[in-house]
């Protein structure tokens, strides 16, 4: 259920409420809006009659969360999440823009990457440190030194960084130089990785299983949420089908359903999402008229040389001429970049 404070609630109300809460049995996490607070209170409510919560100071109702993801549920939370790091801004009219290599491989090519999207207008820098790979005998990353390296892009350029976390014993290292942790769509149901994910101060950046529903997708996110992190964007970047003619169809009906459903922003990925750089470009304007929050993909100073998914790496004059026509789209959306 979710306790609904009146607007200017008192803190000491919402912390009174805090502790009902908690002695009740449940678990209380607080999110603040602009005009309100509300307490999601998570657990057996067999215990816990809502008439108990209702009476409390400065309570303006008490409601049940019928949807089986109670924090990242609309009923729970109205107001749009805006995700802020750095340089970047997802969410509330602000169009995230993620650009990058699929993989670290040199102080050269990350620092050269980073200048080139930064300059078409990219929002932050993307870049895999540590990359869970199909085959073990594939490249896996330069690890803790790829870090490094994007930490001295950033200090260049001021790109705030989004990488990948694979494991929960990672997280330190990783957050140590990341701004943004993501989550990959291997890993969107490792559960003790999401709950490690939500302990830490990061945002995440949580992208969808190619053979996940939508309501595993938000239920992986509630992880993060309960376990205190509320910083979450979801990201839409394909499902497995039996089509054949791109890596994976991406169903760009999930960015208004999932509108309809969460408070978190979406993020859409379409270079894994088509797996083909000639229809990079085009599936991110489509994400951004769809509503997109955000879009993140794979720019590369020679793909062809590339160590991973040079394929669907765009050069950067390609980003350049995506980002003309993302511009425009996105101010028909009354969206900033």
């Amino acid at each position: 259920m979710i306790v609904v404070m009146r607007r200017n609630a008192p803190e000491q109300d919402i912390q009174h409420m805090i502790k009902q809460v908690e002695s009740l049995g449940l678990k209380p996490t607080v999110l603040r809006g602009t005009e309100r607070t509300v307490i999601a209170a998570i657990g057996d409510e067999r215990n816990a009659p809502a008439g108990i919560l209702e009476s409390g100071p400065s309570v303006d109702e008490v409601l049940p969360v019928l949807a089986p993801y109670k924090i990242a549920s609309l009923e729970t939370k109205a107001e749009p999440t805006v995700v802020r790091a750095g340089s970047l801004t997802v969410g509330g009219g602000r169009l995230g823009v993620i650009a990058g290599p699929c993989s670290v491989e040199s102080e050269e090519q990350i620092v050269a990457s980073a200048h080139a999207i930064k300059k078409s207008g990219a929002t932050a820098l993307r870049g895999g440190a540590f990359k869970p790979r199909t085959s073990p005998y594939s490249f896996q990353g330069l690890k803790e030194e790829g870090l490094k390296l994007l930490a001295t892009a950033r200090a260049e350029t001021g790109l705030a960084v989004v990488t990948e976390v694979v494991a929960a014993e990672d997280i330190d290292v990783v957050s140590e130089y990341a701004d943004v942790l993501q989550v990959g769509a291997r890993n969107m149901q490792n559960y003790r990785l999401l709950e490690a994910c939500g302990r830490t101060h990061r945002p995440v950046l949580l992208k969808r299983g190619p053979s996940a529903t939508i309501e595993e997708l938000l239920l992986a996110a509630e992880y993060i949420l309960d376990a205190g992190n509320q910083q979450v964007m979801l990201c839409e970047r394909g499902i497995r089908t039996f089509e054949a003619h791109t890596r994976f169809t991406l169903p760009l009906a999930t960015v208004p359903y999932l509108h309809a459903k969460t408070h978190l922003p979406v993020v859409v990925d379409p270079s894994h999402g088509t797996g083909h750089t000639p229809l990079v470009a085009a599936m991110a304007r489509a994400a951004i008229a769809a509503g997109a929050d955000g879009i993140i993909v794979e720019v590369h100073p020679n793909p062809e040389k590339a160590l991973s998914d040079g394929y669907q790496s765009m050069t950067f004059p390609q980003f350049d001429d995506m980002m003309t026509g993302c511009r425009k789209v996105a101010a028909a959306m009354d969206m900033q970049i």
